[in-house]
């Protein structure tokens, strides 16, 4: 009878130690996911300011460049009209004489500046708007591929009817 006594007194001794156990392993393991959830925050907070930062650089790059334009086109305005007028029909000349390539572009860039809108993205969008504003995109990117197929087309059948022509 002491025997089973003792070792029924063992037994719940030992329990008792396991449960201990038990309850500091599973208080270090909570204590464990805190450490990682707040590291886990700490990350995505700095992540965000890295963004931003990033962000007010590229911007401040922007209007750098901008300003600096700004300013050099002040200078060669500025140099132009102080040169005189015989300098600056000299340049109208030279201008004439590159001509038509110079004016194809420019008419390129404002027909370019006049069909690229700025994409209007909020911070707002949800997955679903952002999914919407790809397809819209997509879709009028496919339009206008469509339409430049179609006039290099007209442009090749063109091409080759006035080879025709002269032939004859």
């Amino acid at each position: 009878m002491y025997e089973l006594q003792s070792l029924i007194d063992a037994h719940f001794e030992s329990r008792k130690k396991e449960e201990e156990e038990l309850l500091g392993l599973k208080d270090r393991i909570e204590k464990r996911r805190a450490e990682r959830a707040e590291q886990q925050r700490i990350r995505s907070e700095k992540d965000k300011e890295r963004q931003a930062r990033r962000e007010a650089e590229r911007q401040k790059r922007e209007e750098a460049d901008v300003h600096r334009k700004m300013e050099e086109d002040a200078k060669k305005k500025n140099v132009l009209s102080s040169m005189g007028s015989g300098y600056s029909s000299h340049l109208q000349k030279i201008e004439g004489k590159r001509g038509k390539k110079q004016t194809e572009r420019e008419k390129k860039k404002k027909i370019m500046a006049e069909r690229c809108k700025p994409l209007e993205v909020d911070d707002d969008f949800s997955d679903a708007d952002l999914g919407d504003k790809a397809k819209e995109l997509w879709e009028w990117l496919h339009d206008l591929e469509a339409i430049k197929y179609d006039h290099c087309e007209r442009l090749k059948r063109q091409r080759y009817e006035v080879s025709e022509q002269m032939v004859y």
